[in-house]
């Protein structure tokens, strides 16, 4: 699989020095549920046919344990994701 979910992706990359870690915070939870839910985006993104090879993806946990997905898109992907979202919009309005 190409894209976010390929090289770019560093969810299997989880860096213990790169924060400070507080006790009893459970940060490898935080990752994981990010972990899975840039592997979601990825999939739908693929889905609906967006291309996202050289895009980057990195899956941590924020100061508090919760997760937190960072993401790099190139203009035109970021173009394509909004006008995708806006012609779903009122759809989903009325599906509501």
């Amino acid at each position: 699989m190409d894209g976010i979910g390929d090289d770019a992706f560093d969810s299997h990359d989880l860096d213990p020095d790169a924060a400070l870690w507080v006790r009893g915070v459970d940060y490898l939870a935080g990752w994981r549920d990010a972990t899975q839910a840039a592997t979601e985006l990825d999939n739908a993104l693929t889905a609906i046919g967006i291309d996202t090879t050289g895009s980057k993806l990195r899956a941590t946990a924020s100061a508090d344990g919760s997760a937190l997905v960072k993401l790099e898109l190139s203009a035109a992907i970021v173009r394509k994701i909004a006008t995708i979202t806006r012609r779903a919009g009122p759809q989903e309005r009325r599906a509501g």
